[in-house]
């Protein structure tokens, strides 16, 4: 075969490749193992996008593997990715035994993230036995690969491109491995390793040996190194538990002077830097002195100053780059705040700026991205929930540049950057042993996604203005978002002006002066937003602890809020003056977490529920109750009431799984639901096909339907990638489903 016959049979698999990749009934029927050979061979843009679509719909691996639930995933990730025409292909795809398709997605927002981890494509590089707690990268015989510390306590080297494990593990120390640095020494390329045994080793990556014994002198355990060039000799810098910094001659492997000292309480992070022609170390730790950021001059081995934190007196990560010509020192902890300075001057650059997503930093790394300097920071989003972040900014202003998600369950414990065949990526360490490989830069996304929350949707309601049907959404975020229902376009957004963000715990929309109004509960306080300019146009205040649940409802013909929470009390508000009508109503013995409104022989009534397990009835007029508690219920999270037939009734979505109908009229637990294999967050009462129904989500990332009058579930449950934690239906029978930190639209078939 010539040269042109081999360049057409590699257009020709090529277009093979492509065709198959753009055919939505291989995507839903074909075997994983055939469908995941093909993505990295995508070249033109539907099939490039049909990969992306595949691998967003299986980034949690958790989810439905069998064809129809793997439909449902496929034709959510093709919306979120802005494609209607390819979601609408792929819920058309028959599947042998399956259900019919009964909703199909008009269309969902797709977090940036999330989009880009599935267009970049993600590797994992395995073999440690223990969690992976340092990482650097280097070149190697002229390939990229990656040099990994464990506490396995093993060195591993990885080539970034075969991602296959280089030769043997590296082994030496004595405990587990802390921290890792690469150089040149001698034209080698080495690794510098430090460990839980108090030392420092060097090694060969290329003969794959130590170089040496041991370097000993610390006097705790090593958790950080970095290397430099100091008077022309390859340098390291290592820093310990004890808060003493060393400096040793890489190429003597000897100490260089005697310890630095005066530092931190313990030293978590080391970076060096060139400033006016002097090397110098960055430091960071913990100490009350407020040396949490400490420079030393490598050359003198004598301490610059400590670096200007404010009030922090902790910072647990830190790098260093050139920003704008000039070497720049990045620290940040578990405030969350990104720190900059300017080493020449040793001030601090304007603004510390926390993430959109994390609330604690671990790890920092810089690096290039379209010839601009850009830094990694790896964090979690609290420490009640260790889910991890991974974050892009630019370091001259400050501002997150890209928010790249995760999905995983584990701890980041190390970020480093690299380039891989031109191409700028992040290499991430976790505690579950594993390595992950992710490429950096904006590239070109395919589809038109629309923008979502930066944090998990808390609720959802829907409202008609100036014509128009729209989707309200709030969440952790503190933003609320007006769609335009049709087209998923945002018509507004509204976010309280504070220092930091305030999630949004519950929604309701009302008509107030031929205006649709959204209702956020935030804190202590209830806002009122315009949904068509985004403006905040009121409060109601009176609740000393937060809010958990409002409604609205009509008395008088007046419109009335209706408000629960932490201080067990429900309590009636006139949305015309923002005042509070009444006293408190009062008789729940546990927080309230969960309402609903609505009328019963021409009665205004309020259903609450939560945390005393137990459901209550209120007469909003008479300002009373209406009988006694309503017992077997459990821990209700969520409510939602209409009419099943001809008697009024309440639905409650429960902390343990089960969903449970109340019969408003008899007063009495009328139903028990079951199906969530996790936490009701959701509910919603409706009619389809003129049946009473409820609509439930839940924590086990489902939304089902329930038939109200036979006591069972409607067909088959819809699949979501995360958590269910809204749900809202509007009088025409569309369905709005706030999941993770994404909102979507869907119809009725």
């Amino acid at each position: 075969m010539n040269g042109t016959e081999r360049f057409a049979a590699v257009l020709t698999e090529a277009a093979e490749v492509d065709a198959r990749l753009s055919d939505p009934a291989f995507l839903v029927r074909g075997a994983t193992e055939d469908v995941h050979a093909l993505l990295d061979q995508a070249v033109s843009p539907a099939a490039r996008l049909a990969a992306a679509v595949y691998r967003l719909s299986t980034q949690d691996p958790r989810r439905d593997a069998s064809p129809h639930g793997r439909r449902d995933l496929l034709a959510l990730a093709a919306a979120r990715f802005g494609d209607r025409d390819l979601s609408r292909r792929i819920s058309d795809v028959p599947v042998e035994g399956g259900p019919e398709v009964r909703w199909v997605v008009d269309w969902a927002t797709g977090s940036s993230g999330q989009l880009h981890r599935a267009d970049r494509p993600l590797h994992t590089l395995t073999g440690h036995t223990g969690k992976v707690a340092a990482v650097a990268a280097t070149v190697l015989g002229g390939r990229a690969v990656a040099v990994t510390g464990s506490t396995d306590r093993t060195v591993r080297i990885w080539d970034l491109v075969t991602r296959r494990q280089v030769g043997a593990p590296l082994t030496g120390h004595k405990s587990g491995i802390t921290a890792v640095a690469t150089c040149l020494v001698d034209g080698r390329a080495v690794a510098v390793t430090g460990g839980q045994d108090k030392t420092v080793q060097v090694w060969d990556l290329a003969g794959g040996r130590r170089i040496g014994e041991p370097l000993t002198g610390h006097s705790g355990a090593v958790c950080a190194v970095a290397t430099a060039m100091v008077d022309g000799r390859p340098v390291a810098v290592s820093g310990d538990r004890d808060g003493v910094v060393r400096v040793w001659d890489l190429a003597a492997l000897a100490p260089l002077g005697e310890p630095l000292t005066g530092s931190q309480g313990a030293v978590t992070g080391v970076a060096t830097a060139v400033v006016e022609g002097r090397a110098v170390a960055v430091t960071t730790g913990w100490d009350e002195k407020e040396r949490a950021v400490q420079v030393w001059d490598l050359a003198a081995r004598r301490p610059v100053g400590p670096l200007d934190t404010g009030e922090d007196r902790e910072a647990r990560a830190v790098a260093t780059a050139v920003v704008e010509g000039r070497p720049v020192a990045l620290a940040a902890g578990s405030d969350g705040k990104l720190r900059r300075w300017d080493l020449a001057s040793r001030e601090p650059m304007k603004g510390a700026r926390r993430g959109p997503q994390q609330q604690s930093v671990s790890a920092i790394a810089t690096t290039l991205v379209e010839g601009r300097t850009a830094v990694v920071t790896a964090g979690w989003l609290d420490e009640c929930d260790p889910c991890p972040t991974l974050e892009v900014w630019d370091p001259a202003t400050g501002e997150v540049l890209d928010d790249l998600g995760h999905s995983a369950d584990s701890t980041i414990l190390a970020v480093a950057t690299a380039e891989v065949d031109g191409r700028p990526v992040v290499l991430v360490a976790f505690e579950d042993k594993t390595v992950e490989v992710v490429g950096l830069g904006p590239g070109d996304l395919p589809g038109s996604p629309l923008a979502a929350h930066r944090q998990p949707v808390s609720a959802a309601a829907t409202a008609v203005a100036e014509g128009r049907p729209m989707a309200v959404t709030t969440g952790d975020d503190g933003a609320v978002r007006a769609w335009d229902l049709d087209t998923g376009t945002v018509v507004s957004t509204g976010r309280l002006l504070t220092e930091h963000t305030r999630p949004m715990k519950a929604l309701a929309t009302a008509e107030l002066d031929g205006r649709a109004v959204a209702l956020t509960a935030c804190d202590t306080l209830v806002h009122l937003w315009d949904t068509v300019t985004g403006r905040q146009v009121g409060a109601l205040q009176g609740h000393t602890l937060p809010v958990t649940a409002v409604a609205v409802t009509v008395m008088d013909e007046r419109p009335v809020a209706v408000t629960c929470g932490w201080n067990k009390t429900v309590r009636l508000w006139d949305l015309t003056t923002h005042q509070p009508l009444g006293e408190p109503l009062t008789g729940h013995t546990g927080w309230v977490w969960a309402m609903a409104t609505t009328v019963v022989d021409g009665r205004p009534l309020a259903v609450t529920t939560g945390k005393d397990e137990t459901v209550r009835i209120w007469d909003l007029a008479a300002g009373e109750p209406v009988g006694e508690p309503l017992a077997g219920g459990d821990w209700g999270l969520s409510a939602a009431a209409g009419m099943a037939g001809d008697r009024p009734v309440a639905v409650t979505g429960c902390h343990d799984g089960t969903v449970r109908m109340w019969d408003l009229a008899a007063h009495r637990l009328d139903g028990l639901l079951t199906g969530h294999t996790g936490p009701v967050r959701g509910v919603a009462v409706t009619a389809l096909e003129g049946r009473p129904v409820a609509v439930t989500g839940g924590d086990d990332a489902t939304v089902r339907f329930w038939d109200l009058t036979a006591g069972r579930q409607m067909g088959p449950e819809l699949l979501f990638p995360s958590e269910v934690r809204a749900v809202a239906v509007t009088p025409g029978g569309r369905l709005v489903v706030g999941f993770g930190q994404e909102a979507a639209a869907l119809a009725r078939r």
